[in-house]
């Protein structure tokens, strides 16, 4: 079984950045994505990355300032926000799952334990 674990949350001023690590005990071939989640409400998806060719998509509100990449030798994936808002802000996740089929953000099944991310004005 694979077991992601988050890092690098934090508190940051709007308009600032961070990045987020997830790591992981073993290759996470299929797709990684991070999900956001806030107090009520549903956790959603904020990016993904395809292990085997390496390509990405986004949720519409990251569009742009948000970035995935992936150190396979690592067995690490990022994420990396720019441009922060407080929109931005809740318990990051992330989640991998075997199948790579793009534009799909459900059927993860590797979860962490998640990291929080704090947007302040």
């Amino acid at each position: 079984q694979i077991h992601p674990v988050e890092s690098g949350g934090g508190t940051v001023p709007a308009g600032g950045s961070l990045r987020l690590s997830c790591t992981a005990n073993k290759n996470m071939y299929g797709a990684v994505g991070w999900f956001r989640q806030t107090p009520g409400k549903e956790r959603t998806g904020v990016a993904a990355i395809y292990t085997p060719n390496g390509d990405t998509d986004y949720g519409v509100s990251v569009k742009g300032r948000f970035t995935i990449t992936q150190d396979t030798a690592k067995n690490t994936v990022y994420l990396q926000m720019n441009s922060l808002n407080f929109e931005d802000s809740g318990t990051y996740y992330c989640a991998r799952r075997p199948f790579w089929n793009r534009g799909n953000w459900g059927d993860y099944v590797d979860w962490g334990q998640g990291t929080q991310v704090t947007v302040s004005s």
